[in-house]
């Protein structure tokens, strides 16, 4: 009797213990599965707090950039320079990025890819490096949840048609890649000179054909004529009076530089006449300075500048995140760090853009 109840006893100890060695490795489990939930949340309040994850896929409405809801957008973006010299590359890295998106209030890149010039795509620069540097970018931007353009940077090149045998296997290469991401841009040629709005258009046609061939939505920036000036001189329009038609989401730039006076006196004017037209136009690139990025930094006119484009929701990027020696370089060139700049590090332009970039992300608010 005695040893069928210590049988009993023995039993029930071991029965015990299996069901406190299963009741600890459940709680175990729930630990766990808290903490990844917990850590969910977390991520989940991170993400929804970045451009991106909250406007996400843009689009083009008539004159407008809308969102994925379709409401008004608008790019506070920063341009790199090139990103083939040692005064653009290091500036593609994540930390940068953040320090713009949380401390400038800016929401956008711009990777600037000379196709001409020194180390240029066309000329002889290394592509698959440049092309890491691209992948590189647009990753990190991805990853803070950043709108990023991808800039065809044509300059001496004047004509796109020089190269654009290389520029149909760039953005192949580009729309397959990128053809599933809702943050990627495309900017066909940055500032084509020396050729007609006619000519820009029969390459815009060309290349805009063969992203369409694998990216059907992305956003495509087509450059104007006289450097992207919206017409063949100061005061033509033959841009919004003859854009491209049969496709989408198409942009064209306009680039001012704030301390040209006839920039100033001639440009708004064909603005204003190319959203009256029902135009979409994107300011790619801008700066304070003179158009060469050197002289005075002009605050009136950019000012004045900055009242427009806000007035119409045009998205704008700053030339550009460098501490080259001049003037529209955004840092000092004695700023050795590529992240995490102080008021010290930053110089006139740079100080000048990141509080009006903030303050204009605090008047958006939810928009923003």
């Amino acid at each position: 009797m005695g040893k069928r109840n210590h049988s009993r006893s023995l039993a029930y100890r071991c029965q015990n213990a299996g069901r406190r060695r299963r009741f600890g490795t459940l709680l175990l489990v729930f630990c766990m599965i808290v903490a990844m939930l917990g850590s969910a949340a977390d991520i989940t309040v991170y993400a929804a707090s970045t451009p991106v994850s909250k406007h996400g896929q843009l689009s083009v409405d008539g004159a407008n950039l809308v969102d994925s809801k379709g409401k008004t957008f608008q790019l506070r973006g920063i341009s790199t320079h090139g990103i083939n010299w040692d005064v653009g590359a290091p500036y593609v890295n994540k930390k940068a990025f953040k320090t713009l998106r949380d401390e400038w209030g800016v929401n956008a890149i711009r990777l600037s890819m000379y196709t001409e010039d020194y180390n240029g795509y066309c000329s002889g620069g290394d592509q698959s490096e440049l092309k890491s540097l691209i992948y590189k970018g647009v990753k990190y931007a991805t990853e803070l949840g950043m709108y990023v353009i991808i800039d065809w940077h044509i300059l001496s090149d004047g004509n796109p048609n020089d190269n654009i045998t290389e520029a149909k296997k760039f953005f192949t290469t580009m729309a397959k890649k990128y053809k599933n991401y809702k943050n990627v841009i495309f900017e066909i040629c940055n500032e084509p000179n020396g050729c007609s709005w006619k000519t820009i258009k029969s390459y815009a046609k060309k290349i805009i054909k063969t992203i369409r061939k694998y990216d059907k939505d992305a956003v495509i920036i087509v450059g104007t004529p006289s450097w992207s000036q919206l017409g063949s001189d100061l005061t033509s329009n033959e841009v919004a009076d003859s854009p491209i038609t049969g496709y989408d989401n198409i942009m064209y730039s306009l680039h001012f530089y704030a301390a040209e006076s006839a920039h100033s006196e001639y440009l708004p004017d064909k603005l204003k006449y190319a959203v009256k037209k029902g135009l979409p136009v994107i300011v790619s690139e801008f700066g304070l300075s003179a158009a060469d990025g050197n002289g005075s930094i002009d605050k009136t006119s950019a000012n004045k500048w900055f009242t427009l484009l806000n007035k119409y929701n045009i998205s704008y990027f700053c030339w550009s995140l460098s501490n080259k020696n001049e003037s529209s370089s955004l840092l000092k060139s004695t700023t050795k760090k590529t992240s995490g700049w102080t008021s010290s590090n930053l110089s006139t332009a740079g100080k000048y853009i990141k509080k009006k970039y903030l303050a204009r992300k605090k008047a958006l608010g939810s928009k923003a």
